[in-house]
């Protein structure tokens, strides 16, 4: 499909400049004030480099089955840490580790079980790639919506204390619609495949030389898995924040302490 040569790389170094240009003249930038410029070329230098690594790298983890699944949880380890430093600065990023995986691992082992994917790295690498980096977008979005709302709307849960209602209950009423958009970007995906998108399964496969129907076969099994993974990472990062595992700095702090106010 592409030819890898000079031109290549001078045509992506073109569309990675455009990028942190459009970003700087528009000033996007994270709530903190970090401006996304900068963190577009990084990401674009990044994902140069550990490319050309993991291409080699792949091939070599092939060879034997240990190996295989050690990249697999090198996979799960650095979607884990990815996820948990977007939603937040402390210690609780860990919990992420929960909903991606308790979204992802069980669909990859339901694969295997019933032989739909063999225990072979041309196969397993790719899916399991798609389902995690599914549940880590999940995550990623459930967490940071989720927080913010509680955040902005934080004397609405303060009320809600003082009235007697479990912290559970009171983050809930306020986190849940903010967390459910997370599943919109996998619905709108699916909805609209082979009208508006052809998504990377369909088309790989058929740069591969397989039919447009197996092709197609395919891709609509990975938009639904996808819609299982991200919505089971969706509910239990709604769980945790829910359950002050997962907060930011003062969240929890803050709501505690206003059931005490309340109950007192």
């Amino acid at each position: 499909m592409l030819r890898v040569n000079a031109t290549l790389g001078v045509v992506l170094a073109a569309l990675l400049v455009a990028a942190a240009g459009i970003a700087a003249l528009a000033r996007l930038a994270h709530g903190d004030g970090r401006g996304y410029p900068r963190a577009i070329v990084v990401a674009g230098l990044r994902a140069t480099v550990q490319l050309a690594a993991v291409s080699y790298l792949i091939g070599w983890v092939m060879r034997a089955v240990p190996l295989l699944l050690s990249f697999i949880a090198l996979m799960f380890a650095v979607a884990v840490r990815t996820a948990g430093r977007r939603i937040t600065a402390n210690r609780s990023w860990w919990w992420a580790a929960v909903p991606i995986g308790a979204g992802a691992l069980p669909v990859v082992a339901a694969l295997l079980l019933t032989g739909l994917v063999p225990l072979k790295g041309i196969a397993l690498i790719p899916v399991t790639g798609i389902l995690i980096g599914g549940a880590l977008t999940a995550t990623v979005l459930a967490g940071r919506r989720s927080l913010d709302e509680l955040r902005t709307r934080h004397g609405e849960v303060e009320a809600a204390l003082a009235l007697g209602m479990p912290d559970r209950e009171a983050r809930l009423e306020i986190a849940r619609p903010a967390a459910s958009d997370a599943l919109i970007p996998g619905l709108d995906q699916t909805r609209t495949v082979g009208l508006v998108t052809l998504p990377g399964a369909f088309v790989g496969m058929l740069l591969g030389g397989a039919s447009p129907v197996l092709a197609g076969a395919v891709q609509l099994f990975v938009l639904v898995a996808l819609m299982a993974v991200q919505a089971v990472a969706t509910a239990l990062v709604l769980e945790l924040v829910a359950r002050g595992r997962l907060h930011r700095d003062g969240t929890g702090a803050s709501t505690g302490a206003g059931r005490g106010a309340g109950t007192g």
